[in-house]
């Protein structure tokens, strides 16, 4: 078994942070910004959980377009199992040229593809965008059948509230 060595870690206090702390891959450096009022234990607290979440992070980055297929199959078996003869991508993928949408669906080749924009955000928010993608399988059009096939996702409605807000913060007008 390989051993996993721990990046170099450098931790930057800063007196006009209160609260927050941060963290960003700087080469094979890793900074951790934090208040400089924290005592040395909650600065290594602190620095370890950064470095999971920066794991997490990345983890997700390294997600195949295999996994996206499976993620696929398994949103289809839980959410649109009444319509899984319908429901059959022939690729899911995602891809780096979709700037003006989440993720797109072109159902006489039954292809999918997901903006590689969404890897960093929640698990729940690529499962809706990935759904929303699969439902077009059934339902081409933006219509109440399609929105009740949506809608089966319990975070349907949060998930759109999160994209709308990114939209909003990024003063980007997203498509459907």
């Amino acid at each position: 078994m390989a051993r996993v060595r721990k990046p170099v870690v450098e931790v930057r206090r800063s007196q006009r942070r209160r609260r927050t702390v941060s963290a960003y891959r700087d080469g094979e450096r890793v900074v951790v910004l934090i208040p400089d009022r924290f005592s040395r234990a909650e600065e290594t607290e602190w620095v370890e959980r950064m470095l999971a979440r920066l794991e997490a992070r990345e983890e997700r980055l390294r997600c195949t377009d295999a996994e996206l297929l499976a993620r696929a199959r398994r949103l289809i078996n839980r959410y649109l199992a009444d319509h899984v003869d319908q429901v059959v991508p022939a690729s899911v993928r995602w891809v780096t040229n979709q700037n003006g949408r989440w993720g797109s669906c072109t159902p006489d080749d039954a292809t999918i593809r997901i903006s590689h924009r969404i890897q960093e955000m929640p698990d729940w928010v690529i499962d809706y965008v990935l759904l929303h993608e699969l439902a077009h399988l059934v339902v081409p059009s933006h219509n109440n059948r399609f929105w009740d096939l949506v809608n089966r996702f319990p975070k349907a409605e949060r998930a759109r509230g999160y994209l709308e807000g990114v939209s909003a913060a990024g003063t980007l007008v997203m498509a459907e």
